[in-house]
């Protein structure tokens, strides 16, 4: 890929967002498990919460164009993790627009679901992020300190900033996270939707389609220790009410195989690189400038809310009111589809549909 071949050639961020070189985040979202095993294993527990899933099965996205998918969702994570204020704060902004379609009745417990509601926003953010860590953890270089941590989590807290949710409700350390998924593990659901997008969600050769014939042996091979790393990171109660379960063995073998795995490709950014960018192309430019140490054009760290203000945009929780009612109004007063007004809005910021 052009962008790859030499530094001076990558378009420098306009600034270094919301963490910068200094940050946790940088540093764990920057290991090759970030957006890989960390990023599967985040879309599959999120399929655990009931409103989630069941507006994920409704559009039937991840099954009809999972690579676009895949590459508009990773996008955006790693959008908030190494993108510049501007773009990230614009594309926050239509993501609750793209969200106020996502919207209908649970199909096993009868209540209305909304993508933009804050309960739903904070498991999505607070798995995305665990899950991050818990790969870096795994298949990377180990466990943060205790200082490391809650930094990491105060910085998570900051990235709540760009969601419906309040960062006062997220975990600020280990004891508290551990906590709310106590909380929440009553409100989770194994159904069948649930089961079935997260089997689906474990499968990245789905992702890599057009390798030649003779190297599909290959990817059955790295599909196989992928799927097993990310079941491997999962508690039991999860994997169980997701029927996820493997062998203890895989368990044991994943590990070191992984680590290792992923300890040769951190030495080469540019390996990472095109790693991504079969994965997610999209992607690539967001964290090119990150990985290949190109500065931005002004050396800036911004929180969320500041460049809220600065660029003219709501908050998530307070953005596009009027349009979310004419979508609920749609759907729940009119029996119609919602718009998809917001989804092509986002193309321009997340990358095609199609």
């Amino acid at each position: 890929m052009a962008i790859l071949k030499r530094s001076r050639e990558i378009t420098p961020a306009e600034d270094y967002g919301f963490f910068g070189p200094d940050s946790v985040a940088w540093r764990v979202w920057g290991y090759p498990t970030s957006l890989t095993i960390g990023f599967s294993r985040a879309v599959v527990v999120e399929e655990l919460d009931p409103n989630l899933v069941a507006s994920v099965d409704r559009t039937q996205d991840i099954y009809r164009r999972p690579r676009t998918r895949y590459d508009r969702t990773i996008h955006y994570f790693a959008l908030v993790a190494f993108g510049d204020s501007r773009t990230t704060a614009r594309a926050a902004d239509v993501l609750v627009k793209v969200h106020s379609k996502a919207i209908g009745t649970e199909p096993y417990g009868g209540g209305r679901y909304d993508a933009n509601d804050p309960d739903s926003q904070l498991w999505i953010l607070v798995t995305g992020w665990h899950s991050v860590l818990k790969a870096y953890e795994m298949y990377g270089p180990g466990r943060l300190s205790e200082a490391e941590e809650a930094q990491y989590w105060e910085e998570c807290a900051r990235a709540a900033e760009l969601q419906t949710c309040s960062p006062d409700d997220v975990p600020r350390s280990r004891a508290e996270l551990h906590a709310y998924y106590e909380r929440m593990r009553p409100v989770m659901s194994g159904s069948p939707i649930a089961q079935r997008a997260m089997k689906h969600l474990m499968d990245v050769g789905q992702l890599v389609d057009d390798v030649p014939l003779v190297l599909r042996p290959a990817r059955w091979v790295v599909g196989r220790f992928f799927r097993a790393g990310v079941i491997a990171t999962l508690p039991h109660w999860m994997r169980q009410m997701g029927d996820v379960t493997q062998p203890r063995v895989l368990d044991v073998v994943a590990r070191p195989v992984l680590r290792t795995t992923f300890a040769g490709i951190a030495v080469s950014r540019r390996l990472q690189l095109r790693i991504l960018a079969l994965l997610s192309p999209s992607t690539v430019p967001v964290v090119a400038p990150v990985l290949l140490g190109v500065p931005p054009v002004t050396p800036e760290v911004m929180t969320p809310t500041q460049a809220q203000a600065r660029y003219g945009y709501d908050r998530p929780a307070e953005a596009h009111l009027a349009w979310r009612a004419q979508q609920h109004e749609r759907v729940f007063g009119r029996g119609e589809a919602p718009s998809d007004a917001g989804l092509r809005e986002s193309e321009s910021v997340l990358g095609r549909l199609a």
